[in-house]
């Protein structure tokens, strides 16, 4: 006998007996996993977002501000290693999902370009935090669940399909498999020939991971990626590969094991300084970018991994998903106290998934590891991202199956379906793939003489999504761009 509640089907008590406490905290049984399968799924899910520990700095610290101060990259490692495994350990403890959280790279970009020359740091990090309390507040009085109730079933299914194409193009950028040739458009390779050991680790992994798959050999990606490192190591000493050759991170044995901490950026915050430094109508348009680019990369993102881990029902619901929302709100608020950037849900965190995580115990474990790194970031930076692209072109490949799923024989599901999977890879960006699904798919279906089928939501969604295709020409109204 079983009783239903909203986590879905539960045992009844007589079956809990034996079970430990963990283990029905995080509901480990009744999801079908396993302490060893969440541990190895939330180790697989850092080691695929490891690069950030090392690119966020990068990007962030390269950045002056209207002043032309700089972050300090050591200061910066510190604080993206302790936002994202604080937040992560959250989402684990309160969302109980395996999603991890960290720097969010369209955010990041936003941050670095688009605010930074306009106002000091702090006042930068102010609007990161005010975009957190705005998540939140639309957590609370129920518009971002509501926004993720109105998509169409359809048009969630394509946000997971093009979530896995973004994920795969992700993965083969990262591994310098295609790279932007001069015309702008990709090519193969860095000059349109597979050329470079990096290249040749890369390619092993993914065979070697897919082998393993196709032998249903649990923890296939992982080991993956732990023999890619390997061989990666091993060329790179044979055969002295440039470092510049592997990105950011070169498969080297570090000089030393443990670095200092440097936490001299927590809270370096201005939340008032941008309005009156920017401008109104400036700061205004930041974070309204700011919002949007968080809200709906983290919707698509949590919508994915929730069909994914098989966490949502038939409408495509999830448990918990109002916590999970509201600690992705709150790794805004982090981020902007760390100055690490905002701190949101990472799509790498299907690799985890596909290793088997199920609950918010590997989100622990990932975030656990996150604030390892804070001390043993020279150790993780040996994982090249070579041999993590394996992986997320892997995840992509398999986040395609449900591409079948969609109605393809209605033409009002099938164009808006299509504009959301291929824009998210071509516009390297989930927002505007999800945009132009929901604008599509209002304009299609009230054409096609069924507008009883959109609903109002979707119409306000609209709305927005055209002031944010817009934007641009919004700016020059308001001289501000």
């Amino acid at each position: 006998m079983t009783r239903l509640d909203e986590t879905g089907p539960q045992p009844e008590s007589g079956a809990r007996i034996g079970r430990s406490r963990l283990d029905r905290f995080f509901s480990i049984t009744e999801r079908g996993s396993g302490y060893l399968q969440e541990f190895r799924g939330g180790l697989t899910t850092f080691m695929a977002m490891a690069y950030i520990i090392v690119l966020n700095p990068v990007i962030l610290g390269g950045v002056t501000d209207v002043n032309g101060d700089a972050l300090s990259t050591a200061q910066l490692t510190t604080m993206t290693c302790l936002s994202a495994g604080i937040v992560t350990i959250l989402m684990g403890v309160v969302g109980r999902a395996p999603i991890a959280l960290a720097a969010a790279l369209g955010v990041m970009a936003v941050v670095a370009y688009q605010a930074a020359p306009l106002m000091t740091w702090p006042e930068v990090m102010g609007l990161v935090v005010w975009q957190g309390v705005a998540i939140i507040a639309m957590v609370v009085t129920g518009i971002r669940t509501a926004v993720m109730n109105a998509l169409p079933h359809d048009l969630k299914l394509a946000i997971g399909v093009g979530i896995g194409l973004f994920v795969a193009l992700i993965g083969l950028d990262n591994a310098t498999f295609v790279s932007q040739g001069d015309g702008g458009l990709l090519q193969i390779g860095l000059t349109g020939h597979l050329t470079g050991w990096p290249v040749v680790v890369f390619i092993i992994g993914l065979l070697v991971s897919a082998a393993l798959l196709a032998r249903n050999v649990s923890g296939a990606i992982f080991y993956g990626i732990v023999i890619a490192t390997g061989i990666a190591v091993l060329v790179n000493y044979a055969f002295a590969v440039p470092e510049e050759s592997w990105g950011t991170q070169a498969p080297e044995i570090p000089d030393r094991l443990v670095t200092s901490p440097d936490f001299g950026l927590f809270g370096q915050v201005d939340l008032f300084g941008a309005w009156g430094t920017a401008g109104v109508a400036s700061a205004g348009v930041i974070l309204f970018t700011l919002v949007l680019a968080g809200f709906f990369d983290a919707l698509g993102t949590i919508l994915a991994i929730g069909r994914k881990a098989d966490l949502t029902d038939d409408n495509g619901q999830m448990p918990r998903v109002n916590q999970v929302l509201a600690v992705d709100g709150a790794g805004a608020i982090s981020g902007g106290l760390t100055s690490s950037s905002a701190t949101l849900v990472f799509v790498e965190s299907t690799a985890g998934v596909t290793e088997g995580a199920r609950t918010g115990l590997a989100s622990v474990v990932t975030g656990g590891l996150f604030l390892l790194a804070i001390l043993l970031a020279p150790v993780f930076a040996i994982v090249p991202g070579q041999a993590a692209a394996c992986a997320l072109v892997l995840v992509g490949a398999m986040m395609m199956m449900h591409v079948t799923r969609i109605n393809w024989d209605d033409i009002g599901v099938a164009i808006p379906a299509f504009l959301t999977i291929a824009l998210m890879p071509f516009s390297y960006s989930i927002a505007h793939g999800i945009g132009a699904g929901i604008v599509s798919h209002a304009v299609i279906m009230s054409c096609g003489g069924r507008p009883s089928e959109v609903g109002w939501p979707m119409w306000i969604l609209t709305g927005v999504f055209a002031v944010h295709f817009g934007l641009a020409g919004i700016e020059r109204l308001l001289g501000v761009g």
